[in-house]
């Protein structure tokens, strides 16, 4: 049996560490609306686009790991990066920093000795160095050439020890000059595409243009096509119907496998197929996201997309090409 008082005791605390960092989100907040960081962080966005290298993110402790997930997200969202532990920097990894580089260093306190030799690298070869700290007047945040000072909040824990609330912000601050990058760099859902090929997630950014049948596999005839010669292209192919388009490949109308049962038991097999197409058959751009193909084939109620090209049949896609993808 469970102990509700227990219960409720860990519930209480797990809602006052929320409450706490949410107060600490909120300093956040109001520190970039209206204080020095929101400069700074203007200034940081402006010096990350501009740079011709990647952003070097460092850190050491949880604010290493919280550095670690920055430049992930950098990563994946179009900015080069590439995440530097600071012990083996000391070592030989250095390196790794080109001229061109830029350094992201996350330290809480301001005097993080483990920095040291890289705070000193890019003193001595003039490489742009940003910092974030609760502590600006540390000697990290006085070495930088830019400093987000991030305001002192409450940890959550209850010893006021352990990194919570402070680690929080690190990464929404982190969130948010990835965010700003986007925008900045005009990072498109095509872009995120390339660098998420993988999962749902990589499956969700398909645009119909990778899945779609193209050439030959498309059925079509021509807008003077008999009955019977629809109907044979049709079943030739897989997708239970058939485009039916003019002399320049515009897209005209489609005839469905419920069209031909409606029509093959009243009318001659050689009727012109223009009398027995649907002529408005929906549509799709090539561009268009799978998961938006997907939603506008269950809005219409159909299994079958064309894909169009200012009205020129380019391709086709079923609904089962996209459900294969892990979409639907």
């Amino acid at each position: 049996m469970i102990n509700e008082t227990l219960t409720s005791g860990h519930l209480t605390s797990a809602i006052k560490t929320l409450d706490v960092e949410m107060h600490g989100l909120k300093d956040l907040k109001h520190s970039l609306a209206g204080s020095d960081l929101g400069r700074a962080f203007e200034r940081a966005v402006e010096l990350f686009t501009s740079i011709k290298g990647r952003i070097i993110v460092t850190g050491i402790g949880k604010s290493g790991h919280v550095a670690r997930k920055i430049s992930a997200t950098f990563c994946s969202t179009g900015t080069s990066s590439l995440f530097l532990h600071p012990g083996e920097a000391s070592h030989g990894d250095l390196g790794v920093i080109s001229r061109e580089d830029l350094v992201f260093a996350i330290s809480w306190s301001g005097t993080t000795r483990e920095l040291g030799d890289i705070v000193n690298f890019c003193g001595l070869n003039r490489i742009p160095l940003v910092a974030a700290t609760a502590n600006p007047s540390g000697w990290i945040g006085e070495a930088a050439d830019i400093c987000l000072a991030l305001p002192v909040v409450k940890e959550a824990c209850p010893n006021e020890l352990a990194p919570t609330s402070s680690t929080t912000m690190q990464m929404v601050l982190g969130d948010a000059l990835a965010v700003a990058l986007i925008r900045a760099r005009g990072f498109s859902p095509q872009n995120f595409s390339a660098f998420h090929p993988g999962g749902q997630l990589g499956a969700s950014l398909t645009t119909l243009t990778q899945v779609m049948g193209t050439g030959d596999a498309v059925p079509k005839v021509t807008v003077d096509a008999t009955l019977r010669s629809a109907t044979i292209e049709m079943s030739r192919k897989r997708y239970g119907c058939t485009a039916v388009v003019d002399g320049n490949d515009q897209l005209v109308g489609a005839f469905t496998d419920g069209d031909l049962r409606r029509s093959i038991a009243l009318h001659d097999l050689d009727d012109a197929i223009k009398q027995h197409m649907s002529p408005r058959p929906v549509t799709a751009d090539p561009n268009m996201l799978s998961t938006d193909a997907l939603s506008l084939m269950n809005e219409n109620a159909v299994s079958v997309l064309f894909v169009t090209d200012k009205g020129k049949l380019f391709g086709i896609v079923h609904m089962h090409d996209l459900v294969k993808l892990g979409i639907g």
